[in-house]
């Protein structure tokens, strides 16, 4: 139970550090692989080589799941580490405050090759500037994210908070899909001709917002104040073993990373079904997740009050078998007797159920789960909990990506894009995969 009640005000200030590392992670998917091997069509030069190896994997697959690996390793330590800590200013807030620069450089790194052309030098590049990106962003997305069963006490508090949550999340999966609008303002109002420059210097621009949202909770929230949270005293491999230990957490995880894959598939994709798919202007990417975005909102208070009146594991079925029939639509776009606009609303706005159920009910039914645990164990892992949790998510992005990456081998130009329609029946499987993991879940109704 939280040690003070914790205010409106300073749940704004929370959901603000999730609009910072929402920004920057959700760049990664949408734009490096637009950005490094980009549609013939876009205007961009690619900067790493097209080249497979072992016959299989191409280069930018590669390099997106070195990142991730590291995490492996580096995610259960920081949540150990966030677990046991005694620090007078609290478990989390002092891990975020040191993570939000080393965060901003090596991002801004990621999106600066050195060789102004496809090369090696920046396929080696790429890859250490992702793992340190990585490092950072993991010291204070774990924490952030253990903040949630702390500062909340009922069932109804933390689908509230997580509402806030995704709320946040999806304002910076916004800024990252209009990252090319906002390259086309960088090109009118700056004459920049180059298009590499322009998308850099925007990239590189709202890498230093990203930075001022992350700063917010750790200016204004108090961790001792508002949470009663109290150190963990197991070592970390008997805090694993212990959190994988609980079986609702296993069909949990398996279900989110599913997801998670999936919308990653999603989200890479985006630009290349706008501009190849459907011969529209890169711009509309922004546009249409934006109105995504914005139509979603109208279901969060329809979400909570389903939620208290028939439990959370029903909507997110629901949800999991109405994106699986989206990716379906994706396989086809182009090739409808309709618009381009009317093909690509019509699966926008039908996305946007989903995308608000999934972003607000999994973190409440994983805090759920963290604090019963610790009602039952007496140990406080809720860092655990969502490291683990945070590590399939990753995982599921990156293997996303990569999954995008290796089937543009197959087509991603206008003409040649049998391998982008590939990967709507890719997230399809995935989705159904999701669904039927996730029906062994057994929910337990709380007030």
């Amino acid at each position: 139970m939280p040690a003070v009640k914790f205010p409106f005000r300073k749940q704004l200030a929370y959901t603000s550090g999730m609009i910072g590392w929402s920004m920057m992670t959700n760049t990664i998917i949408v734009m490096l692989p637009y950005f490094y091997l980009p549609p013939s069509n876009s205007g961009l030069k690619p900067f790493v080589p097209q080249l497979l190896l072992f016959g299989v994997l191409n280069i930018l697959s590669v390099i997106a799941a070195s990142g991730r690996f590291v995490d492996a390793i580096y995610d259960p330590l920081i949540a150990s580490l966030s677990d046991k800590s005694n620090d007078p200013k609290g478990r989390r807030i002092p891990f975020m405050k040191w993570a939000i620069l080393p965060a901003i450089f090596f991002f801004c790194l990621t999106f600066a090759p050195l060789v102004k052309g496809e090369s090696m030098t920046n396929a080696v590049w790429l890859t250490v500037n992702m793992i340190c990106f990585f490092m950072g962003a993991t010291t204070y997305i774990i924490p952030y994210n253990a903040l949630l069963p702390e500062l909340t006490e009922t069932a109804a508090e933390k689908v509230k908070l997580s509402s806030f949550q995704q709320v946040g999340f999806i304002i910076g999966i916004i800024f990252s899909a209009c990252i090319n609008n906002f390259a086309d303002l960088v090109q009118m109002f700056f004459s920049i001709a180059n298009r590499d420059s322009a998308v850099q210097y925007t990239i590189w621009g709202m890498s230093l917002l990203a930075g001022l949202f992350m700063l917010i909770p750790v200016m204004f929230i108090n961790e001792k104040k508002y949470s009663s949270g109290k150190p963990s005293h197991l070592p970390l491999l008997p805090a694993i073993s212990k959190t994988f230990s609980n079986r609702n957490f296993k069909y949990y995880l398996v279900s989110d990373f599913s997801y998670y894959m999936a919308l990653s598939i999603i989200s890479s994709g985006l630009l290349y079904f706008v501009t190849v798919l459907l011969h529209l202007p890169e711009s509309k990417g922004g546009v249409l997740m934006g109105t995504m975005v914005l139509f979603s909102l109208v279901f969060y208070p329809l979400i909570n009050y389903l939620s208290k009146k028939i439990g959370k594991k029903p909507i997110v079925m629901f949800s999991f078998a109405l994106l699986s029939l989206i990716f379906v639509a994706i396989f086809f776009l182009g090739k409808f007797p309709v618009s381009a606009n009317v093909q690509i609303y019509t699966l926008v706005l039908c996305a946007a159920f989903p995308l608000a159920s999934l972003g607000i009910l999994p973190n409440a039914i994983l805090a759920e789960i963290a604090q019963r645990d610790a009602s039952q164990t007496g140990e406080n892992r809720e860092g655990m909990f969502f490291a683990v949790k945070y590590l399939f998510v990753k995982l599921g992005q990156t293997l996303g990506i990569a999954l995008f990456a290796f089937l543009t081998v197959y087509g991603k130009d206008p003409g040649n894009d049998y391998g982008l329609r590939l990967n709507g029946i890719c997230g399809c499987v995935l989705c159904l995969l999701a669904f039927v993991v996730f029906s062994r879940f057994k929910e337990i109704r709380t007030k």
